[in-house]
């Protein structure tokens, strides 16, 4: 169901921004510019978009979703920090790649699951029984989205990103835009990926690098040290819990 809620979140604001869009068409030389209007209304004279057509929009927005729910959640970092976990582990595809995107899937449900659920009750819920238009759900689903994210950025990203879309800094920072809240939580959320990503290869490096130590001193140069030392990795990955302390540490960071 959060699932089904996150997407209508997505296809809103995906058609929002396509809705605000204006195209404009010169006319060649010689020629009348044609205008085509098309209005579509029920027996009431509201207007209002057909059925075939709002499913088509439907569709076709949805192939965007994907993209847009990476970009504004806390998937990234956790979907990043999970692969480093496992190449640090030196386990190759295991877990699968099906089972870490799954995971991480659920663990981002549970980060924005209090977000998701203001958003539903502010925006999705009254824009599906048409009590307000697309603008004003666009606009009440992108305040607790621009609040979690400016929890998340870093003052420089932001700086950054004025600096390259020539805007002034406002005197809040929720007067932001989305265009430059966005690339700014991303970038933070790469960084901070990374660091989290280094840190778990500290303690894995060093049985490596021990087991390196000691297959040398014994003369065993041609035995793969790799191969040694991967069961002592998931023996002392299991010991202190490792998949317990990486979840809550992840999740409890964007608390």
């Amino acid at each position: 169901m959060r699932a089904f809620r996150i997407i209508m979140l997505a296809v809103l604001l995906i058609g929002v921004v396509a809705a605000s869009a204006s195209a404009q068409i010169t006319a060649p030389a010689g020629q009348v510019p044609t205008s085509i209007s098309l209005s579509l209304g029920d027996a009431d004279g509201a207007a209002r978009m057909d059925v075939a057509v709002e499913i088509v929009l439907l569709m076709t927005l949805l192939t965007l979703a994907p993209a847009l729910l990476v970009m504004l959640t806390s998937f990234t970092r956790i979907v990043i920090v999970l692969g480093f976990l496992r190449q640090a582990m030196g386990t190759n595809q295991m877990p699968s790649n099906q089972i870490v995107i799954g995971l991480a899937l659920f663990l981002t449900f549970v980060v924005m699951g209090p977000v998701i659920q203001q958003i539903n009750t502010d925006a999705v819920q009254p824009y599906l029984a048409e009590q307000i238009t697309q603008q004003e759900a666009f606009s009440l689903a992108q305040a607790p989205l621009k609040e979690f994210m400016l929890g998340q950025v870093r003052e420089k990203d932001v700086a950054l990103f004025l600096e390259l879309t020539d805007r002034e800094a406002p005197e809040t920072p929720q007067e932001l835009p989305m265009l430059v809240v966005v690339p700014s939580f991303v970038l933070g959320e790469l960084k901070m990926a990374f660091q989290i990503g280094f840190v778990l290869f500290l303690p894995f490096l060093i049985i490596d690098m021990v087991v390196a130590s000691v297959l040398m001193s014994m003369g065993m140069m041609m035995l793969p040290p790799v191969l040694i030392s991967l069961p002592f990795k998931i023996l002392l990955f299991v010991l202190v819990d490792g998949w317990y302390l990486v979840v809550r540490s992840l999740v409890s960071a964007f608390e």
